[in-house]
């Protein structure tokens, strides 16, 4: 073997430690400061999340002595107004996740074609997004009052007034209609984006095959809104499970517990019948229900990614 060989050796020997130390050392240089970008969010993380559900979870399993107890998960099953809140809920959930997004997904198609004035349509159908929920409940209280401006309206076409807060039969419509009208714009603006992502070319080229209208939407638009869809629906589920500040504005979850939606009964037993306790329990039920739905919801919608 020649000398200069040898001396190759011995350098590329006694370099290699160096540059595995360097690579070690570009590798932490990344971990911090990939670290300090992520800190806040994680310091808001636990604070805002981990920390309070930890005492959520520690609450529901205390009793009354200061032991860990399941009572207060049997209290809350055996509690009436718990159960009723409990179906309440259900019942909110089932009917308006479905009409949030089919209006959603509707206007979305509606206004992603060339339609007069597109941009102050889509302006307009967002702008209650950005009023604060509390005012929104506020405006819609006026709006149905037994002599407020709704009625006033269905007497003039001669149509008999609607009781829309005080009456157990249509209070909790009157809820969803509320949060329909705030957050359709809000789920409908994922939509708009979610069509504006998928290629003109597959359009123009189906209505070259002769595809119609309805058959572009089954074929090409949905297929294409699959992600954004997803997103919509799960986003909307878990939102619609915490509505809270319209029952506690306009009915307080009256009449009857006609609107006595779960976040409504976990308020009232925390702070008015202060059962901190009780208060725990629900809410872990709720995050459980929650997760189960959002969980079907994933396994049931088609593709594997």
């Amino acid at each position: 073997m020649s000398q200069s060989s040898v001396t190759l050796r011995a350098t590329t020997a006694a370099a290699s430690p160096s540059r595995t130390r360097s690579r070690r050392l570009a590798r932490i240089r990344i971990w911090l400061t990939a670290g300090a970008f992520l800190l806040p969010a994680l310091i808001g993380l636990l604070i805002l999340r981990i920390i309070p559900t930890v005492q959520a979870i520690g609450t529901s399993l205390t009793n009354q002595v200061g032991t860990v107890s399941f009572s207060n998960f049997g209290y809350v099953f055996t509690d009436p107004s718990f159960l009723n809140a409990l179906k309440v809920t259900l019942l909110f959930s089932i009917v308006i996740n479905p009409v949030q997004i089919a209006l959603a997904l509707w206007l979305a198609v509606v206004l992603t074609k060339r339609v007069p004035g597109v941009g102050i349509w889509r302006t307009l159908i967002l702008l209650p997004i950005a009023v604060p929920q509390i005012v929104s409940a506020i405006v819609w209280g006026v709006l149905f009052r037994p002599d407020g401006p709704l009625n006033g309206v269905l007497e003039a076409l001669g149509i008999a007034p609607v009781p829309w807060l005080v009456s157990p039969s249509t209070a909790l419509l009157s809820i969803m209609i509320i949060c329909t009208w705030v957050g359709v714009g809000y789920w409908m603006t994922f939509l708009v984006a979610g069509i504006k992502d998928i290629p003109a070319s597959l359009y123009e080229a189906s209505e070259l095959d002769g595809a119609g209208g309805w058959q572009q939407f089954r074929y090409i638009t949905l297929p294409g809104l699959r992600r954004p869809l997803l997103f919509v629906l799960v986003a909307d589920t878990v939102a619609n499970f915490l509505i809270f500040a319209p029952v506690r504005i306009l009915t307080q979850g009256g009449p009857q517990g006609s609107t006595n939606l779960i976040m409504n009964f976990i308020f009232e037993r925390a702070y008015t019948l202060a059962d901190p306790g009780g208060a725990a329990a629900a809410t872990i039920v709720l995050v459980l229900i929650v997760v189960c739905v959002v969980g079907v919801q994933f396994r049931l919608l088609p593709g594997k990614d």
